[in-house]
């Protein structure tokens, strides 16, 4: 009876996880698709003057166009990177043994943000971002939903793994 209700906890922890995981990922992509069929590339549409745009660019490289450039290594590496990330937030979270809120939120964005834009890069050979925040000329570096997830969740893993738990669990 008890190992039953583990198992069903288990299941239902993992619905939830990839649930979380396909909801990031389908806004990602909706968003994505969005940007490209409405605004050109390198187009932009002022939503909030000296503050945000949405915007249409692609990225070849990581957070902050880091390493950015058109070799097949380079697409290849990042490609190997997003598995191997998404194989260690997958494993991390089925085997955690205290599987706080903080965790379940942190793997289950980051997981969903990742598969966004391996998509992309699969897909395309680059990631789309339109999200652009600035003030004056001065610009954050444009991103999309599944970076924003990525960032979300990476904050919700430092405070899991920082000790900040709540007694609930998933």
């Amino acid at each position: 009876m008890i190992v039953k209700g583990i198992e069903r906890r288990g299941l239902r922890a993992g619905l939830q996880f990839m649930i979380v995981a396909v909801v990031v990922l389908c806004l990602d992509q909706i968003t994505k698709t969005a940007v490209m069929e409405n605004i050109p590339l390198y187009g932009r549409i002022t939503v909030i003057p000296s503050f945000f745009d949405l915007t249409h660019l692609t990225n070849t490289g990581a957070a902050f166009g880091f390493m950015a450039g058109h070799e097949k290594w380079r697409h290849l590496f990042f490609q190997l990177i997003s598995f191997v990330a998404l194989g260690s937030l997958f494993y991390l979270y089925s085997t955690a043994k205290d599987k706080t809120v903080w965790l379940f939120w942190g793997c289950s964005l980051v997981f969903g943000g990742a598969c966004g834009n391996l998509v992309d890069r699969i897909r395309f050979g680059h990631v789309i971002d339109f999200l652009d925040f600035y003030v004056g000329s001065y610009h954050w570096p444009a991103f999309n939903v599944a970076d924003s997830a990525i960032t979300i969740g990476g904050g919700f893993l430092a405070l899991h793994f920082l000790g900040f738990s709540s007694s609930e669990e998933q």
